[in-house]
């Protein structure tokens, strides 16, 4: 399996209802949810089964629960096939993804991580609501174009997901112009996202204060597989090139494009998505066709995967 690398999903790709039918057929799974609820001291579990949606949606509430669902495949893909299939390459995950990546890697303990991505989330929440701002993704238009309308209204690239979607993220007015711009320069679409701020953006550098208190306060571990950074495309291997990763993570541009060509260089020739959406196996496709990408979200999918399926 050292052809494999796990990867996790970022926020939204939540949705009311998801992961149920892990936490009714996997023990490893049920317990990863009952953990949350204990750690964060309020039914989460209730919340992503039941909803209702506009609260899932909420960042406090949809970047624990995307953990939780993704952690609860993750274990329960051991319990059906043992340790040895937890062996990879290495491991990431896109913007909170990361987060999970590292609970995978052995380097935080998923209580403490759920406690953190939630603080990462209210953090994030307050620093939307002192400086509003928006996010919008870019279709088919090339980086050179991109660099003149980020110089022309002050926006800034959040994501470069492939080689034709890139994300920009700022002020409301700013992102508005540049989609305009986009759209008169040759972009194919564009697509404003429903989140509630400037995520990976300047606008972020208060809730960065906050979220460099709360890491610091992590007891993290050297990881025990490579994780790979969203930041610089390169494994982490101390605890405090993690912890500089995560709070730089927070206005810095996820390089996903960069971070799975590194992958793929390294011999990578299999991703095994972990939790709800598929959005990354999707990205992952359109970067390098070549690979071999499978979502695992339920128990269907991991029997699949574990029958040799992609």
């Amino acid at each position: 399996m050292n052809n494999r690398a796990y990867v996790f999903p970022g926020q939204g790709s939540q949705s009311v209802g998801m992961g149920i039918d892990l936490y009714e057929s996997s023990q490893a799974a049920r317990e990863t949810f009952e953990e949350a609820d204990d750690s964060l001291g309020f039914p989460l579990s209730r919340l992503i089964f039941e909803g209702p949606a506009k609260e899932l949606q909420n960042t406090a509430n949809s970047q624990p629960a995307i953990m939780t669902v993704s952690v609860a495949a993750w274990r329960a893909w051991q319990e059906m096939q043992g340790p040895q299939a937890l062996e990879s390459k290495a491991v990431a995950g896109h913007s909170l993804g990361e987060y999970t990546s590292l609970v995978a890697a052995n380097a935080i303990e998923f209580s403490d991580a759920v406690r953190l991505v939630r603080k990462r989330g209210q953090l994030m929440n307050a620093a939307a609501v002192n400086r509003p701002g928006a996010m919008a993704a870019i279709l088919g238009l090339n980086e050179f174009a991109f660099a003149q309308i980020c110089d022309e209204t002050g926006v800034e690239v959040a994501n470069i997901n492939t080689d034709d979607q890139i994300v920009i993220s700022g002020d409301k007015i700013a992102v508005a112009r540049a989609m305009d711009l986009a759209s008169a320069r040759g972009a194919r679409k564009t697509i404003p996202l429903p989140v509630s701020g400037a995520f990976h953006s300047s606008l972020m550098l208060e809730a960065q204060k906050g979220l460099a208190e709360a890491v610091q306060a992590i007891n993290f571990r050297e990881p025990a597989t490579p994780v790979i950074g969203n930041c610089s495309s390169r494994p982490m291997s101390t605890v405090n090139e993690i912890r500089t990763e995560l709070v730089d993570g927070l206005c810095q541009c996820v390089q996903w494009k960069g971070l799975v060509q590194h992958l793929v260089d390294c011999g990578v020739t299999q991703f095994v998505e972990f939790g709800s959406g598929g959005v990354l196996a999707g990205l992952i496709k359109r970067i390098d066709r070549g690979v071999k990408v499978t979502t695992v979200s339920d128990t269907a999918s991991m029997r699949k995967l574990a029958d040799g399926g992609d």
